[in-house]
């Protein structure tokens, strides 16, 4: 009799752990069941997924999410570039648009370059500033500063021959220049402006320079004549020479010597 109701007692004990398991799993799948219906239902066009209470979460490849505040809640919308006054970032995950917060700007290029200040502002190098810094001034009555000077030059032309010392033979190593003209200076100063040429090095087969080949030809020659007037006085001196000793000896008179 006690071994039929311990038997009776493990069977109900069992039963209902096992009721209440599948209660468990039960209340779990309605749970995801809800937030899935809540992720994926009512998402604007270009949203892959998004929230009742946060909007979108996930953007299509192409576009980039834009966070705007509403009171204490950041509603995410999906757009095809950033407005004005964000900056876009491109990301492997999602792409993104970043508000500008550099000092009086009013749109930016990255986080730390502004490309268009607030009304009444100089941009320079980025930055925004109630006057163009010293050195610099608005260009054509813009609000853009540049400096040093404003001026206008032309293209630069093509490379010149390789040259060394004005010469175009003679050497392996040499620069060759390019030039461009200054077609509008400040004041009419063009010191204020870029460098209007411009060198750099250059390698080229070594060749003979003709003027080179001449000189040397007329110094061989020069030293040739030379030569052979010197020879040709040699040759002078040995005979006048020979002469004079032929004569002395004939011109000489023999000693006399008297019979006894």
């Amino acid at each position: 009799m006690q071994l039929g109701l311990l038997i009776a007692v493990v069977f109900l004990n069992s039963v209902a752990l096992t009721g209440s398991g599948g209660s468990g799993k039960a209340l779990k799948g309605k749970r995801q069941r809800r937030i899935s219906t809540e992720m994926s239902q009512g998402c604007a066009k270009g949203c892959e997924l998004c929230s009742e209470f946060n909007g979108c979460l996930k953007c299509s490849p192409k576009l980039f999410i834009l966070l705007e505040r509403n009171d204490i809640r950041q509603i995410g919308i999906c757009l095809p570039s950033c407005p004005l006054g964000y900056f876009d970032v491109r990301n492997p995950d999602m792409n993104k648009c970043i508000k500008c917060k550099i000092e009086n700007c009013e749109d930016c290029f990255s986080r730390n370059f502004c490309t268009k200040c607030k009304e009444g502002l100089f941009l320079h190098k980025g930055r925004c500033y109630a006057a163009c810094p010293e050195g610099s001034f608005a260009a054509n009555g813009t609000i853009e500063c540049s400096g040093p000077a404003q001026c206008e030059m032309s293209e630069w032309g093509p490379w010149g021959p390789c040259a060394k010392r004005k010469k175009q033979c003679g050497f392996r190593r040499g620069n060759e220049r390019r030039s461009r003209k200054i077609l509008q200076a400040p004041a009419g100063d063009g010191s204020l402006c870029p460098a209007t040429t411009e060198l750099r090095r250059c390698t080229v087969q070594r060749t003979q320079c003709p003027e080179g080949q001449k000189k040397r030809k007329e110094d061989q020659g020069r030293r040739d004549h030379t030569n052979e007037e010197m020879n040709r006085k040699e040759a002078r001196d040995s005979r006048s020479g020979g002469k004079g000793r032929r004569g002395q000896l004939r011109g000489t008179p023999l000693p006399v010597t008297s019979a006894p």
